[in-house]
């Protein structure tokens, strides 16, 4: 099993850095059609989620395509309800996990689809401060309550709402999983409910990947990188509905 996790980390941390997720949309499915639990699925994803997210913000900085700014603002929220939704995991279903796992799928897929193309550079929307607060703390505890770090949420309304370009829109969801995912992990050990030893496998083998993904992303145009994102979120539904009924 050990071995076979190392592929899965380096595939997984690929995505991250490609599409800005903590990489929790595509590894949870993924576990659990290995076998894990819901639950120790969503742990090894939080663990995962804080080496690719670290790493892979890091990168988009060097390369321009991070805006720090706002992002500090929705991050600290999503801190704090990171922390409370690591906690809540623990009391709620796996069978419950795995409908608002799904149901949070469709509605990125719905708000990618309808949002309108803006092209790189263009200016972006400001927005009240206390309500980008407030949004980072509702994505963060809905997020790691499901072991996604929350960017499949917040880009598409960046993207939507804000009209931010869709590789900035990547590169500040990555950004805000950094935030919700160390929360997350951090409420995860003090309840004692989180898989190290398999999550660390899978998150060094993550880094390798993620190089990869940022460095394709730099290189295809926005059109294109907004089918491929589309097309990941049909592909994780249709392995979470094998899971859940087939």
């Amino acid at each position: 099993m050990m071995i076979e996790l190392i592929p899965v980390g380096i595939l997984v941390g690929a995505m991250s850095g490609f599409f800005g997720i903590g990489g929790g949309t595509i590894l949870v499915p993924i576990l659990l059609a290995m076998g894990f639990s819901t639950k120790d699925a969503i742990g090894i994803s939080i663990i995962q989620m804080v080496f690719s997210s670290i790493y892979g913000s890091y990168l988009n900085h060097k390369k321009g395509s991070l805006i720090i700014g706002e992002g500090i603002l929705v991050g600290i929220g999503g801190f704090i309800g990171g922390f409370i939704g690591g906690y809540v995991t623990q009391f709620i279903a796996d069978r419950v996990l795995e409908f608002l796992f799904l149901g949070l799928l469709f509605f990125a897929l719905y708000r990618l689809l309808i949002s309108k193309h803006i092209e790189e550079g263009s200016q972006t929307k400001s927005i009240n401060k206390t309500l980008l607060f407030f949004i980072g703390v509702v994505i963060g505890i809905f997020a790691i309550t499901l072991g996604v770090g929350g960017s499949i949420v917040l880009t598409p309304i960046l993207v939507g709402l804000l009209h931010y370009p869709i590789k900035k829109a990547v590169s500040a969801g990555l950004f805000f999983v950094v935030f919700s995912s160390v929360a997350g992990m951090s409420s995860r050990l003090l309840t004692g409910t989180i898989d190290f030893e398999n999550g660390l496998i899978i998150a060094v083998a993550s880094l390798i990947g993620v190089w990869g993904g940022i460095w394709l992303k730099e290189r295809i145009t926005s059109k294109k990188h907004k089918i491929a994102l589309l097309l990941m979120y049909v592909v994780a539904i249709a392995i979470l509905l094998n899971k859940m009924w087939f």
